[in-house]
């Protein structure tokens, strides 16, 4: 069992930036995929970086080259770095951890509110 607690979200305006943690707890850290995924109102949920174990990233290629993601498995944290934000980056952010053992198991975040608006 893992669970999530984010944190970092506010209201900032655009081409500003925010810094997005993701504190987690009860399990092996080091051994989940994390990701930070995006929701808006009347939307699915959306992709916005993942890190594997072993530091792979992968990014939406709406935020590629403006959002970084990076893990600290010594402090349990992930964190989503975002710069030069834009109105349309404006969500709740969802931290993720997946595992494969036998099976998928996925944890969720409750999320943190970012609003980009001048």
């Amino acid at each position: 069992q893992v669970q999530l607690v984010e944190s970092g979200g506010d209201l900032v305006q655009p081409g500003g930036s925010l810094k997005l943690s993701c504190a987690a707890s009860g399990s092996v850290f080091g051994a989940y995929d994390m990701g930070w995924y995006r929701q808006t109102p009347g939307k699915q949920r959306e992709l916005v970086a993942t890190i594997t174990s072993g530091g792979t990233t992968n990014y939406a290629d709406s935020v590629k080259g403006r959002f970084t993601i990076s893990r600290d498995n010594a402090k349990n944290t992930v964190y989503l770095q975002m710069d030069s934000l834009k109105p349309e980056d404006t969500a709740v952010y969802y931290c993720n951890a997946q595992i494969t053992i036998f099976r998928t198991i996925n944890y969720w975040g409750q999320g943190t509110q970012v609003t980009v608006s001048s």
